[in-house]
């Protein structure tokens, strides 16, 4: 693009904007963005408010979705010091079902799990902030080297290459009408290699309260060193935050994504998280021949069969399963809660999961695994 046709500085938030309503799923068209500008501009805003209303007018957003639109203004124009949670759910999490009594009244959030040390199975609704820290330095190696060291899969396109299993007719005969009709060399073609999918599921439960805030951190820069990653969260409720966390500032992606989850710190079932990710048809097929790489320290306080029934389809879909949790501190780990025991023969590595360090380090040494 030239300089004359460059963005003015002025009108580059305005743009972005448009752009973070777009990865979050919002159709906007070029003429609506142009109209959005120019209505700023009649306008000469004299507050936020007026911005929000000509994107309302201009912008379009559906009456459904009205509340993720507020919600993506506040963090772009605001930096989210004034956002209010929403009524209702995003189309993006499943909230589990509660099959108690009901007679129990949820406890809130610190009540249920202050200390993070242990698992329960009460939701409670809670918003959460992120720090602004400093990159990690396995948050470096993992974005350094992820494009070499991430697994990949053989995919049906074929290439040119000096040896292969297939012959390049089309090289070969273009090659012989220069050679007065002579095959002199038959042309080689192999398999394109392509990124291999990797799904990410975090645990945001109270009993992983201290591993949440690193967790979220290293999605991100998973998310932005890999091509194809689906991320999601779980607890009592089910999210996927990949839309959020593919924005490229991390405090904002951050931010986005505390909005879209609601039950951080909160109770833990995980069979039930994974048996309604596997309900969801589109869910279900991010498993479908990817790296599935679950971060979970195993406290189940549901049913312990519902958890090994999802697993075992789980490890059927992917191409291998892993799973990272802190209490394997040892390489000679041997799984003592009931969860991970009914687990284990499910899962191709149950390993370290307690450090950034260490889940980096299984990320990186998956493309020297085999499918299970």
């Amino acid at each position: 693009m030239s300089d004359d046709l460059k963005l003015p500085h002025a009108a580059q938030i305005f743009v972005t904007f448009v752009a973070l309503l777009r990865a979050n799923g919002f159709s906007v068209a070029p003429e609506q963005t142009t109209s959005f500008l120019a209505a700023i501009e009649l306008l000469g805003p004299r507050s936020l408010e007026h911005i929000r209303r000509a994107g309302l007018a201009t912008l379009a957003p559906p009456p459904e979705r009205r509340a993720t639109y507020d919600r993506l203004f506040d963090i772009h124009f605001r930096g989210a010091e004034a956002i209010e949670q929403a009524e209702g759910e995003d189309e993006e999490t499943v909230r589990l079902q509660e099959e108690g009594s009901g007679e129990d009244e949820p406890p809130l959030a610190d009540e249920a799990n202050e200390s993070g040390l242990a698992a329960a199975r009460a939701e409670a609704l809670v918003e959460r902030r992120f720090a602004q820290t400093a990159t990690s330095d396995p948050l470096r190696r993992l974005s350094r080297d992820a494009a070499k060291r991430l697994p990949r899969r053989r995919g049906h396109r074929r290439r040119r290459a000096r040896s292969g299993p297939f012959a390049d007719l089309r090289r070969t005969l273009r090659d012989s009408v220069r050679n007065d009709g002579e095959v002199l060399r038959l042309g080689r073609m192999r398999r394109r290699h392509r990124p291999r999918k990797i799904l990410f599921l975090i645990d945001v439960s109270g009993s992983m309260k201290a591993r949440t805030e690193e967790n979220m951190r290293l999605a991100h820069v998973l998310v932005h060193a890999a091509g194809n990653v689906e991320v999601f969260t779980f607890g009592t409720r089910l999210t996927r935050v990949t839309p959020a966390l593919r924005l490229k500032r991390r405090e904002q992606a951050l931010n986005a994504a505390s909005f879209l989850v609601s039950d951080w710190d909160g109770g833990t079932r995980i069979g039930d998280a994974l048996q309604a990710f596997l309900a969801v048809p589109r869910f279900g097929g991010y498993a479908r021949g990817a790296a599935v790489v679950i971060v979970s320290d195993g406290l189940e306080r549901g049913d312990p069969a519902a958890l090994r029934d999802a697993v075992a389809k789980l490890s059927r879909r992917a191409w291998r399963v892993s799973w990272l949790t802190p209490l394997a501190t040892s390489p000679g780990f041997k799984p003592q809660t009931e969860a991970l025991i009914a687990i284990q023969r499910f899962v191709d590595d149950l390993v370290d999961g307690g450090s950034s360090a260490a889940v980096v380090a299984h990320l990186l040494s998956l493309a020297t695994r085999r499918a299970a």
